[in-house]
């Protein structure tokens, strides 16, 4: 595939989220963007697949991610994280994250685990649901991030319990969820959870808007959560 035009989408675009990356960083994005197309003609990860699209709406918009929180040396759980977003261009920008990747398909997880380490990118690839992955491991991660489609409130009960009083969960949300943020209010505070912070930002080289809910633990959540997965579904709260 075209990596030299992914490279330059995104060398381009870093400058307007105020990032630097090495050669060395845009090789190995390129070399994974390059890998997730390859895969993606036998396994369904990404209907985005043009080089500077894969650039800039798969990375330059995780990315943007560190303009809302501290991640600097910080555990890092990427929930729900499906072909390895936003955790793996978060991982490759900021190397000093300790990343888990977290999903319930294991073939992705599997996909995943073979082609990190080939790129040079560390990270534990983790196939479990998140309401049962959350019952070993309750509180034990600075930050958890998610790109997943499903609504805030459901998201909350999922990512909040994984969290540390005093570290946060940070949702990519499009700029238009002002709605599913209020639905959301109860379960935030239900569960422990403050939003703190409400950012929109423009992805480099295209007309989007999308926003990030940082959303910090200010008190541990209550021990009957999260549920099992069907009562989330069916009784958000």
């Amino acid at each position: 595939m075209d990596t030299a035009s992914m490279k330059q989408a995104l060398a381009s675009g870093l400058p307007q989220l105020e990032r630097k990356l090495t050669d060395a960083q845009l090789d190995t994005f390129c070399a994974f963007g390059s890998a997730l197309v390859e895969k993606n003609q036998v396994m369904n990860l990404t209907a985005i697949t043009e080089p500077e699209q894969v650039a800039r709406l798969h990375f330059l918009d995780c990315i943007a991610l560190l303009g809302a929180a501290n991640f600097y040396g910080k555990s890092v759980i990427d929930v729900g994280c499906g072909a390895g977003f936003p955790g793996v261009p978060l991982k490759i920008a900021e190397p000093s994250i300790d990343l888990t990747l977290l999903d319930s398909l294991k073939k992705r997880m599997d996909w995943l685990e073979a082609t990190l380490p080939e790129l040079g990118i560390e990270a534990q690839c983790v196939a479990a649901r998140a309401e049962e992955y959350a019952l070993a491991h309750r509180e034990q991660y600075d930050i958890a991030v998610s790109r997943a489609v499903a609504r805030l409130t459901m998201l909350a009960e999922l990512c909040l319990p994984l969290v540390r009083v005093g570290g946060h969960f940070v949702a990519m949300k499009s700029a238009d969820s002002d709605e599913e943020l209020s639905q959301a209010a109860h379960a935030i505070a239900t569960l422990g959870g403050k939003v703190t912070r409400i950012w929109d930002y423009p992805v480099p080289g295209t007309d989007a808007v999308h926003r990030a809910v940082v959303i910090t633990k200010v008190k541990a959540t209550p021990k009957p959560y999260p549920r099992r997965f069907a009562k989330i579904k069916q009784q958000p709260l």
